[in-house]
């Protein structure tokens, strides 16, 4: 899908959600529509995609057409897009396709396949533990997995830098700059300004 095509679903869905169409949370991605294009020219229809519960993109991305990731979305299911068929998982629970990821990636390697895993967290999750854990664990299995760490300078609400007490992302905004390889997989991290506050699609306000 191009960028507008991108930009104009989560519009589409906005304006769904305006109108009490859809009667549960969304997080809707925008601003990073770029990078995520580029990242997905490495990703085969047999690799797999886990994502988060800002998941929209990754969906469409991967190739799970638009009516059908939009009737899941006004079904209540936004934050918990599956498919089987395009090789497809979300959770919401913060860094909780981590250690999945290293699973099918596990399974990959045993049964000699040549498709990867492509993980894609937040940049509260890529602080914490369960990330770090499964990094390990995957660099040191050499496990077809690569985790992207898309970074909006926010956990939640909260700027990153002073949840954790630590500089600002040296990534470049829109960039995509890997971090860390091994043989069968690799870190990768880009930086974007998001468009939406972290839940629905009203405006920040700052008291």
């Amino acid at each position: 899908m191009t960028k507008e095509e991108l930009i104009a679903f989560e519009q589409e869905i906005k304006k769904l959600f305006l109108n009490k169409k859809i009667r549960c949370p969304i997080h809707l991605s925008g601003g990073n529509e770029e990078p995520l294009i580029e990242i997905f020219k490495q990703v085969k229809p047999s690799d797999w995609c886990l994502s988060t519960h800002r998941s929209h993109y990754h969906a469409l991305l991967k190739g799970i057409p638009p009516w059908w990731l939009k009737q899941e979305i006004l079904a209540g299911r936004s934050m918990q897009i599956m498919s089987a068929e395009h090789r497809f998982l979300s959770s919401s629970i913060v860094g909780g396709i981590c250690p999945i990821a290293v699973g099918l990636a596990m399974a990959i390697k045993r049964r000699g396949g040549k498709r990867r895993v492509f993980a894609f967290i937040g940049d509260m999750a890529g602080e914490s533990g369960i990330f770090h854990e499964s990094v390990k664990y995957a660099r040191g299995h050499d496990l077809p997995v690569i985790f992207v760490i898309e970074d909006n300078h926010f956990s939640t609400d909260t700027p990153t830098a002073k949840v954790w007490a630590k500089r600002e992302s040296a990534t470049k905004e829109g960039e995509v700059a890997i971090i860390e390889s091994w043989l069968n997989g690799a870190v990768f991290r880009y930086s974007y300004t998001r468009v939406f506050p972290h839940v629905g699609c009203g405006q920040f306000v700052r008291f």
